[in-house]
C-alpha cells in the first residue's frame, strides 16, 4: 500500500516521458507489424488506411532478378 501512495510523488515531466514513450512505441510497433510479412492465413488481408506504406528494398531486388 505504501508503494501506491508514493506513486503520486513523481514529477509530472517524469510521468509524461513514460506515457509519451509508451504511446510512441505502440504506434511505431503497430506500423511495423502492419507492414511486415503476414502470417499464414493473413497474406491477402488489407492494411488499414492510416498505416503508411513502406517499401521493402529486399522485395524490389527479388523482382529485378526475375
Amino acid at each position: 500500500m505504501y508503494v501506491l501512495m508514493e506513486a503520486g510523488s513523481f514529477p509530472l515531466w517524469f510521468t509524461l516521458v513514460y506515457v509519451v514513450g509508451f504511446v510512441a512505441a505502440v504506434v511505431i510497433g503497430s506500423i511495423a507489424w502492419y507492414n511486415s510479412k503476414r502470417p499464414a492465413g493473413w497474406e491477402g488481408s488489407e492494411s488499414p488506411n492510416w498505416v503508411p506504406k513502406i517499401d521493402d528494398p529486399e522485395d524490389n531486388s527479388k523482382a529485378d532478378e526475375s
